[in-house]
């Protein structure tokens, strides 16, 4: 393992919400990111479940990479134990879920099983590893993802809300629509990127 980055791990948390959102910047996790985005409630718990669930692997799989996989010399297995890790936390988050707001559950429906392929947090896990994080840095790096994966999830939420009861030319309605304002979404936000870089 390569020495970790000199990144406060501060300053990684706020550049993984805004100038390199895992989603805006490097368009991972796009397709429950499309699918949820018409309802607010349910983009917010997805927005939630992809938070707690990218963290918590982050910091998990730091662990099993730090003393699993490199002292067993076994990298070539990475993927598919940070997979294993993965599922994991989602089936304990979707019990949990369950037990605690049936109403959520129901209107997540598919997508909550579905976080478990969600590439931005496989992304967001391997960009850890790649850049040698250390674990604080890894916790910080995934909280922020994921809270950058919310936070755009909520304001595409929230605009296609506005969007539905205005004139949208015939051409542009439905996907269209929604993906020049992923467009323009993305644009804003990689408008920060001179700011704070992450490495």
């Amino acid at each position: 393992m390569n020495a970790e980055p000199l990144v406060n791990p501060v300053v990684l948390f706020f550049a993984s919400i805004f100038t390199s959102n895992i989603l805006l910047s490097n368009f991972l996790g796009m397709c429950s990111f499309i699918s949820i985005s018409k309802d607010k409630t349910s983009a917010y718990g997805l927005g939630l479940a992809v938070t707690v669930v990218m963290t918590i692997c982050a910091a998990v799989s730091w662990l099993v990479l730090r003393y699993l996989i490199l002292p067993l010399d076994i990298e070539y297995l990475s993927f598919i134990v940070f997979i294993i890790v993965i599922a994991a936390v989602v089936q304990m988050l979707e019990m949990i879920i369950d037990r605690v707001s049936p109403a959520l559950y129901m209107s997540l429906g598919i997508f909550l099983p579905l976080i478990t392929v969600n590439c931005a947090i496989l992304g967001a896990i391997l960009f850890m590893q790649i850049r040698s994080y250390g674990f604080l840095q890894a916790v910080a790096f995934g909280a922020g993802s994921g809270m950058g994966w919310w936070l755009a999830i909520m304001l595409l939420a929230s605009i296609r809300k506005r969007i539905e009861n205005n004139p949208v030319p015939a051409g542009l309605k439905g996907a269209g629509i929604t993906m020049v304002t992923i467009g323009f979404m993305a644009m804003a936000f990689i408008g920060f990127s001179g700011m704070i870089a992450v490495q």
